[in-house]
């Protein structure tokens, strides 16, 4: 069977940036940054042009800021539960750097389209 590379540009548009950010739900908990993301979706029409200068920076070279590797876990008890010794009683929840979230998404959805065009999904 015959390999085909993959063709993935390093290269983001702000637009598809923009578009993340204004998907962002404003009812989230703060992350690690401190950043709402409501107070994202308003400065995005600033500062888009320079997250995409990171991101595609960090894509071309192949590397993450240690800030947006880092989060926190906090563990919260389900309401309710008969046994609290149980680890189901519990809910992990991680608190991420909201840019690091919208990365995330980016890459997720660049990981989606090739694994659509390639047919790796079916």
């Amino acid at each position: 069977m015959e390999q085909k590379a993959l063709n993935i540009s390093p290269i983001i548009l702000i637009e598809e940036i923009n578009k993340l950010i204004r998907s962002l739900l404003n009812s989230k908990v703060l992350g690690l940054d401190g950043i709402l993301n409501k107070v994202l979706k308003i400065a995005a029409l600033v500062i888009a042009k320079n997250l995409v200068k990171v991101a595609s920076c960090c894509f071309t070279n192949r590397t993450i800021l240690k800030s947006l590797k880092e989060f926190i876990i906090v563990v919260l008890r389900k309401e309710g539960k008969k046994d609290y010794s149980l680890l189901g009683s519990y809910r992990l929840i991680a608190l991420k750097n909201i840019l690091a979230k919208v990365l995330e998404k980016y890459i997720a959805n660049i990981i989606l389209k090739v694994a659509e065009e390639h047919r790796l999904l079916f």
